[in-house]
């Protein structure tokens, strides 16, 4: 499985990084914005793709805007972490068709957990 981390701190991405190497996944793509993942996901199929929401440029949501709204990636699983935690913006997320919510701090179990829940693992 070929999976897209996005998010704006290399910290964060590093320790989502780790969690899903411990998972058993290898194939692992950085992106360091919205920006840059949309450019990657264009250039190359994921499989999943683990935003952040909150994000200088294009925010996790509008990445996920932009996923939904192209043919060759509307299907794309998308998991969106964060710390976001407003009703409405829930809601805008769950409506355009997230597989899981990941609240930030995050550990490895909420991420074993969510991934089970989308139907990943």
């Amino acid at each position: 499985m070929k999976i897209l981390i996005v998010d704006d701190k290399a910290s964060v991405r590093t320790a989502m990084k780790t969690i899903l190497v411990n998972l058993g996944f290898f194939d692992i793509t950085e992106a360091l914005d919205g920006e840059d993942a949309w450019y990657r996901v264009n250039d190359e199929a994921f499989d999943l793709i683990v935003s952040d929401m909150e994000m200088p440029g294009m925010t996790g949501l509008e990445l996920l805007r932009a996923v939904r709204t192209s043919p060759e990636l509307e299907h794309t699983p998308f998991i969106m972490a964060t710390t976001v935690t407003k009703k409405q913006i829930i809601l805008e997320t769950m409506r355009l068709g997230i597989q899981a919510y990941i609240i930030k701090p995050f550990d490895a179990e909420m991420v074993e957990l969510k991934l089970k829940q989308a139907g990943i693992l």
